[in-house]
């Protein structure tokens, strides 16, 4: 069984993703909501509550990379290379999604927690389809081809903007960007007086904007490095969504992650809040039509969601490698930081992990049966010399 350190991301994650549902199914907040009341109904409050949020989680994110907690480098979302094509494709892709369903996937985990099983349907698609995208059938091709296409960063640079205005005007201008960009957010949300008659939505926007904050100082801080060596994470929805859905149907020990855990938490918090307001209801599709509507959003929002996000960390091979080879992979991929010794952590062995890589990939060569595909996860990382143990695996015969 594994200790409790290596639960502490994921139960973290519930709690921080609890108070999140619970405060955003009380205010009614809802992001394509907002855009809907700002285009048709010239109402911009609850934008100004995202930017309220976004404003807070800036100046307190940008906080933990000054002050030497959080790397910029280390998540997915500042890779040395952007892939522009994945980001606009997955982003129109995730747009429609979200017309045709009416809301995103954060926003789907809401109404659950409210006993609308549109949404559970919305939700199972979208996991389903995320986790395809993520690891399955479309993969190879978000791997090979959309990633290749990527655009490489000045000196290896992370993809963000405080770094790239950095090397541009040669001094450090993160704090200046960080301040000028948290501050001005939150002074157009807290200087529209409406607000502050709106108590619920200005609570929501805090605790949210907070709630991001949490998520990275938690992910950063805590955590079994060697049990499920992980990347800083705080609140996304789509990825997460179908880890969950992997976890639930293939992998228990999938749920040890701060994402998984955050999106049990948000339903829990969002059905606590629905309680609470005797609000809690069952809904169900009134016709086909909108079954379909749902179905093919939630599919679009899945795929469309993992093509935007910004991974790049990986390393691809033609099967089998030799050692050599998985060496050079492991050394490619900046997630296996925490396994080279990464803040004053004893080395892994990375000999043992590569061994694994290599006996794994040579089941390319199997023709009795034939091997469509395998994956092991997760893989144990032992202290230099101690080994690596494959805890879980799944392997497709072919035909």
């Amino acid at each position: 069984m594994q200790n409790m350190s290596a639960w502490m991301p994921a139960l973290c994650g519930l709690l921080i993703g609890a108070v999140a549902g619970f405060a955003v199914r009380r205010a009614r907040l809802c992001t394509f909501g907002a855009i809907e009341d700002a285009l048709m109904g010239g109402d911009g409050r609850r934008m100004k509550i995202f930017g309220l949020a976004l404003g807070i989680a800036i100046l307190g994110t940008q906080g933990l990379v000054l002050g030497g907690i959080l790397r910029p480098e280390d998540t997915t979302f500042a890779p040395p290379a952007l892939s522009l094509i994945s980001i606009m494709l997955g982003g129109v892709m995730f747009g429609v999604g979200m017309a045709m369903v009416g809301t995103c996937g954060f926003g789907s985990l809401i109404r659950l927690g409210g006993g609308d099983l549109r949404s559970l349907i919305v939700v199972l698609v979208l996991g389903a389809c995320a986790y395809a995208a993520l690891r399955g059938i479309f993969a190879d091709f978000r791997i090979i081809f959309l990633e290749k296409l990527a655009l490489p960063m000045p000196g290896d640079l992370p993809a963000d903007i405080a770094s790239l205005s950095s090397l541009a005007a040669g001094i450090d201008l993160r704090a200046l960007i960080a301040v000028l960009a948290g501050v001005s957010l939150c002074w157009l949300a807290l200087a529209d007086t409406r607000l502050w008659r709106a108590r619920r939505l200005l609570t929501a926007g805090v605790l949210l904007g907070f709630a991001v904050i949490a998520g990275w100082l938690a992910t950063s801080l805590l955590g079994d490095d060697f049990s499920a060596p992980a990347r800083p994470q705080s609140l996304t929805f789509v990825s997460t969504i179908g880890k969950a859905f992997y976890a639930g149907l293939l992998n228990v020990g999938g749920f040890n992650d701060f994402g998984v855990g955050s999106v049990f938490g948000v339903i829990i918090g969002s059905c606590l809040a629905a309680w609470y307001a005797d609000e809690l209801q069952w809904e169900a599709f009134d016709d086909d039509r909108e079954m379909r509507r749902h179905l093919a959003g939630g599919a679009l929002m899945g795929v469309g969601g993992i093509l935007a996000e910004v991974y790049g960390d990986v390393a691809v091979r033609p099967a089998p490698v030799d050692l050599a080879s998985a060496r050079a992979m492991i050394a490619e991929v900046k997630g296996f930081a925490p396994l080279r010794g990464f803040r004053g952590l004893p080395e892994g062995d990375l000999e043992a992990l590569a061994a694994i890589v290599v006996a794994i990939s040579h089941l390319a060569l199997s023709d009795a049966p034939k091997i469509a595909e395998a994956e092991i996860n997760p893989v144990i990382v032992s202290a230099k010399g101690q080994g690596a143990v494959a805890v879980d695996g799944l392997v497709v015969l072919a035909g």
